[in-house]
């Protein structure tokens, strides 16, 4: 009898609108090496997956073969893990329904796992961040979309079709900004990269005073977070706007599941202290009067790349192993 051969890496794969990330990440989870590519180089997603196809292979030879790999996970914006699709996804390129594992598997011969990108953030900050050791809490990740992702007794909950958690599409404002769901009034609208400068622009407008923001022709929430260090006030009051809506929405989630944290990510939440403490006083008056000063209202210390490849890599460990070359 042949002894079988120990597979000890995985491949962690985070995708965004405009970055896709990849690493080959050991039984321990130590990053052995990774790289990126623009994701929006490949609005067809056929011709994007015969290059991460082609990426992973040559990233996995330079790290011991590609036969030392037991299998691959990937982190993406609107994916479900239960069918391994991302569907009708409103913040990347491809639209309709996209079955991503099955191309990568088919094309790679490995077991590949699909899951939102909120649940595998919730994965890494389970097995590496500030939710090590917790059995219930929730993950919300504030980037260019809002997403969700709550622990209960130590598993992810994903709902019938693997869709549980969208918060940023629940509403928050009715017949309110127009989401790139197509709804009217959705959280994301007002709490995504795009409906935090809107927020910034209205306030712009609506205003003579001087402000740091009207400097720039462009602007995004770390330019924001820069203007509040300057003190702008325009700029605190765009955060101070929006970490209401966030402590409110946030206070009704954790009235429904009774967490023992929320832990905030992504690019939206390094704005830290200007988002997060307004926020936080809203959601303790909204917040059921039983669970008032109770829930842990946290931001994420692990680089959010870094934490979606391991994530991803977690994801990748949860799966039967396949191999067409056995």
């Amino acid at each position: 009898m042949q002894p079988s051969t120990v597979k000890n890496k995985v491949v962690g794969i985070d995708i965004s609108y405009d970055k896709t990330t990849y690493a080959v990440v050991d039984v321990r989870g130590k990053i052995i090496t990774r790289d990126d590519f623009p994701t929006t180089n490949y609005p067809d997603v056929i011709k994007y997956v015969a290059e991460l196809s082609r990426r992973i292979i040559n990233i996995t030879e330079a790290c011991g073969g590609y036969d030392t790999i037991r299998s691959i996970g990937i982190s993406a914006p609107s994916a479900s893990f239960l069918t391994g699709c991302i569907e009708n996804p409103p913040n990347l390129l491809w639209k309709g329904v996209i079955p991503l594992a099955a191309l990568l598997r088919d094309r790679l011969g490995m077991a590949v796992a699909l899951g939102n990108d909120a649940h595998v953030t919730a994965l890494g900050e389970s097995a590496y961040g500030g939710a090590h050791g917790m059995q219930n809490f929730v993950i919300i990740a504030l980037g260019n979309g809002v997403g969700s992702c709550f622990f209960s007794h130590g598993s992810a909950h994903l709902g019938y079709d693997g869709y549980a958690g969208e918060f940023g599409h629940t509403t928050i404002v009715p017949g309110g900004r127009t989401c790139g769901c197509g709804k009217k009034g959705c959280l994301e609208a007002y709490l995504g990269a795009k409906g935090i400068t809107q927020t910034a622009r209205e306030l712009l407008e609506a205003s003579d005073k001087p402000s740091l923001m009207r400097e720039f022709e462009r602007l995004s929430p770390h330019i924001i977070t820069q203007c509040c260090e300057e003190g702008d006030e325009l700029a605190i009051e765009t955060y101070r706007k929006s970490g209401y809506i966030l402590g409110v929405a946030a206070a009704n989630y954790a009235s429904l599941i009774d967490p023992e944290a929320i832990i905030f990510t992504g690019g939206v939440a390094n704005a830290g202290k200007w988002l997060l403490e307004p926020a936080h006083e809203a959601f303790e008056e909204h917040i059921f009067y039983n669970l008032k000063g109770k829930v842990k209202f946290m931001r994420s210390t692990i680089d959010d790349r870094e934490r979606d490849v391991l994530g991803a890599s977690a994801l990748a460990w949860c799966i039967p192993e396949y191999s067409l070359f056995k």
